[in-house]
């Protein structure tokens, strides 16, 4: 059974906190109790394995209890959270999914058969080894959103190892590969899942004082907010003795910033593609972003200056699009990256690159520059077509506090002069009041009209 060694460390340590839920303990003992139960529902709901369940949620008792319990039953699941929004439907849809369990604020279920038979090639094969599944739906930021069908049992394997036993933040989503990442390590080594009503810096930092939490994994986005919000001047953070972050570029200025405030902290960059599951990593340093990406049952190269990545953990393929992999199993992540000896650093996605007559420009390279500069929340770069060199570099910037917005382009440009090639300095700066960032964190990286004040 794929789950028996994650239920002998639950019985191990029944009498231990598994996780925190609105201010409210549960143990292991608990986790196994709610595990049984589900067992015998799903059975009277004609559950069998192969079925296809979507899992409307977000990390709660029973959402924990109910992922184990349809692992363990060999299901194909499927976890949607709240953020979808109107995709909700249409992932439904694509995912084929066969009966829906929903989860409410208080954590109670709604069953519900959909009244539709799962063909998809993809789960005949699952259907057929025995072993549960899990579809995993992109953002869907530069297009239609793609459906990454896993078998279960390579992406455990990483779990087997026993690590370090942390109070660790459920951050990412419940959706994200990042999220279940960091559930399925923090039970496979009978630590405590602590959760938050929402993800601002406040609710976030008061659960690491509170539940004394030692382990924060979130995105660069999240330590900008964090910083700009003072958020950490209110709250001890004492007990967090390490914070990863991935799922973007990390500007560098933001990095330096924050580990010159928590010098105690260990700042460590992750890497993980929905498609391949999360690598195991080791940054240089705190306040380096160079870092070594692999690890057992991964491989990793990089040809023409982009990451190529084979993994046993690799999805099986997409419900929606066709396979990204090689023939003999590569993945071309679409990163540039820098190699020195065993590091790489990440330098951005191929497809954001601007091509400034020719000369290449890096939007996180800029960004961290601008993110230095007074009054900045947030800041965006992106390129423009231009008929005479191509492209030229423009930033979308949202303000701390209003200021007369043509002063402020001007002291933007010329901070820029000082620490920047020309060609790399905005040509164009708009003004925008909203977010720049999705509700996974993640700086949104389209380039479309903003909301501009003028």
């Amino acid at each position: 059974m794929a789950v028996e060694f994650l239920l002998d460390t639950f019985r191990a340590n029944a009498d231990n906190e598994a996780m925190v839920w609105r201010e409210t303990v549960y143990t292991y003992q608990w986790l196994l109790d709610r595990i049984d139960h589900w067992r015998n529902l799903i059975r009277e709901n004609r559950v069998v394995p192969g079925t296809v369940v979507i899992l409307e949620a977000d990390f709660s008792p029973n959402a924990v209890a109910l992922f184990l319990t349809l692992m363990e039953s060999s299901c194909v699941f499927v976890p949607l959270t709240s953020t979808v929004g109107g995709k909700r439907d249409k992932f439904i849809e694509v995912a084929q999914g066969e009966v829906c369990f929903t989860l409410d604020e208080q954590d109670n279920v709604c069953i519900k058969q959909l009244n539709r038979i799962a063909s998809h090639e993809l789960y005949a094969r699952l259907r057929w080894l025995g072993h549960p599944g899990l579809v995993l739906f992109s953002s869907g930021s530069t297009g239609d959103s793609k459906a990454a069908v896993h078998d279960v049992v390579p992406l455990l394997e990483k779990f087997k190892v026993p690590r370090q036993r942390l109070r660790t933040i459920s951050f990412l989503l419940y959706d994200h590969i990042g999220g279940i990442n960091t559930m399925l390590y923090t039970l496979s080594n009978g630590g405590c899942l602590v959760t938050v009503p929402d993800r601002s810096p406040d609710a976030v930092l008061r659960a690491v004082e509170v539940h004394r939490v030692q382990l924060l994994p979130t995105s660069p986005t999240f330590v900008n907010l964090i910083l700009i919000s003072e958020a950490h001047k209110r709250y001890r953070l004492d007990s967090l003795e390490t914070m990863t972050y991935g799922t973007e570029s990390m500007p560098e200025s933001t990095l330096r910033r924050f580990h010159k405030l928590f010098p105690h902290i260990r700042l460590a960059q992750t890497y993980g593609l929905s498609e391949v599951g999360i690598l195991r990593s080791k940054s240089k340093s705190s306040d380096s972003l160079w870092v070594k990406i692999g690890g057992e049952g991964f491989e990793t190269r990089v040809i023409n200056g982009i990451l190529h990545i084979r993994a046993k953990s690799a999805m099986l393929g997409y419900l929606n699009a066709i396979s990204p992999f090689t023939e003999d199993g590569w993945m071309n992540t679409g990163d540039q990256v820098e190699v020195n000896g065993e590091f790489v650093r990440f330098l951005g996605r191929q497809s954001e690159i601007i091509n400034v007559g020719g000369e290449k420009v890096y939007p996180a390279e800029v960004e961290s520059v601008i993110q230095e500069l007074d009054n900045v929340a947030e800041v965006t770069v992106f390129g423009e077509k231009n008929l005479i060199i191509g492209n030229i570099v423009c930033a979308k910037v949202t303000l701390l506090q209003d200021e007369d917005h043509r002063s402020f382009t001007t002291r933007l440009k010329n901070f820029c002069r000082q620490r920047l090639q020309n060609y790399k300095v905005p040509v164009k700066v708009v003004i925008d009041i909203d977010h720049q960032h999705s509700a996974r964190f993640k700086k949104i990286r389209v380039a479309a009209a903003p909301n501009v004040v003028s």
